[in-house]
């Protein structure tokens, strides 16, 4: 089934689930995180898919969620799950009945993660250190492509022990103090809400975890090239810009 099929079925169920990655997805990939923002066309797509009272919308990021947030300029009624799926907006907090994000032994293992990330970036001029609710990631985009591999590899030998979870993705290292991922977000969230079915672009390693849980009447969308479980694929976020636009048109 061609993907204008596929919208075009998913856009006649009764409850759909929305979920999308940000950067790369909804905003073109820059080299300093905290520059990106979405394409105004996605952010009006979007807006007026989560303005439909039978479709909820989220955006699902390793961004953690205030920064998320900020960088994307959505509020309510759009959704945020930022840290790789482990940290909720307060609406969606409640609606899953989540209270607390880290335990006092996760926090202290933060605070010891980032500082010694820190000091690692220091040594290698280029890479940046995101510091994030859960964790941290060492991004190396920009640097030189042989040196950022190597920090990579020096950061996850290191620091990817018991305990912190490393996730790759592209030019980054993701570190956390707890172990989730995108795809466990996007089932809880489908069980929550009842959703019939579940529309999903993403466009980097750590979003195959939701291409991978989707069901037979789903929609996975691949942004961009690489390797992928998603049935179908679109070249930009200019695209999938469009891709949503359609969808809005199809919702009855």
């Amino acid at each position: 089934m061609s993907l204008d099929d596929d919208l075009d079925r998913i856009g006649r169920v009764r409850r759909l689930l929305v979920a999308l990655d940000f950067d790369g997805v909804l905003a073109p990939l820059v080299d300093d995180p905290a520059t990106s923002r979405p394409l105004p066309e996605s952010a009006d797509a979007v807006r007026r898919l989560a303005a439909h009272p039978a479709t909820t919308v989220v955006m699902v990021s390793g961004r953690g969620r205030d920064d998320l947030a900020t960088v994307s300029g959505f509020v309510p009624p759009v959704g945020l799950v930022g840290s790789h799926g482990a940290e909720f907006d307060e609406q969606l907090a409640g609606l899953l009945g989540k209270d607390g994000f880290l335990t006092e032994e996760q926090a202290r293992r933060r605070a010891e993660l980032v500082e010694g990330l820190e000091k690692l970036v220091e040594q290698a001029p280029g890479a940046r250190l995101e510091a994030k609710p859960a964790g941290a990631a060492v991004h190396v985009r920009g640097m030189d492509p042989a040196a950022g591999a190597a920090l990579l590899e020096r950061v996850e030998a290191e620091w990817g022990r018991a305990g912190i979870d490393a996730t790759a993705g592209k030019d980054v290292l993701d570190l956390a103090v707890l172990e989730t991922t995108k795809g466990s977000a996007i089932e809880l969230l489908r069980a929550a809400l009842g959703a019939d079915a579940v529309l999903f672009a993403g466009d980097d390693v750590t979003d195959e975890t939701v291409f991978r849980v989707l069901r037979d009447g789903d929609v996975g969308i691949k942004v961009g090239p690489g390797a992928t479980a998603a049935a179908h694929r679109v070249a930009d976020p200019q695209e999938l810009a469009g891709v949503l636009a359609r969808l809005g048109a199809a919702r009855p």
